[in-house]
């Protein structure tokens, strides 16, 4: 749910409805928008299902919200979210490219492919390091060399990069050479 305050709302306004939220268990995300401050409520809504929160005078509507991805969403954030990587704003006024193989074979095919990605306009570099297959006869990727593989392409082409991991076990070791990690 988000909860839409009127302009005339003050902070003692937002710090009532926020305590009153978290006091019957719930989360409570605020966000001050150029126009309008909103009040995301996480968490489970039945816990308020005896209130109206539009009798609060300072209080303009609340929203349900039914959709996927509520902290992404512009209902929840309306001023949007930029992620940085480097000087590469994603999430701006900018459409940011990132590109790459599917998956890193070696130092070469990746290097020609960070070039190719730099000269094309594109932003960021990507590629995977590990390819998990069906079989266990095909590529399964580099691995943790492809990590570092990556790391030396981006760099040679002035790029930032990104690469999936698919294990919790390979986060340390792939931060230490990506700028960006995917979750898959």
């Amino acid at each position: 749910m988000v909860i839409l305050l009127k302009n005339t709302a003050t902070e003692k306004d937002i710090k009532t409805i926020s305590e009153l939220l978290e006091n019957r268990g719930l989360g409570v995300h605020i966000s001050h928008g150029k126009q309008a401050t909103i009040i995301g409520v996480l968490g489970d809504k039945t816990k308020i299902s005896d209130m109206n929160l539009e009798l609060f005078p300072f209080v303009e509507k609340c929203i349900p919200i039914m959709k996927s991805y509520k902290l992404a969403s512009r209902e929840f954030r309306p001023e949007g979210s930029i992620v940085k990587v480097g000087d590469v704003e994603i999430g701006g006024n900018r459409l940011v490219m990132m590109a790459g193989p599917c998956s890193v074979e070696s130092e070469e095919q990746i290097i020609a492919a960070a070039k190719a990605v730099k000269a094309s306009g594109a932003h960021l570099l990507r590629g995977g390091a590990y390819k998990p297959r069906t079989s266990p006869y095909a590529f399964q990727g580099l691995e943790d060399e492809g990590y570092r593989l990556l790391n030396i392409a981006a760099k040679e082409a002035g790029l930032k990069c990104i690469s999936e991991v698919i294990s919790e076990n390979q986060v340390e070791t792939a931060g230490k050479y990506v700028d960006m990690l995917q979750v898959g």
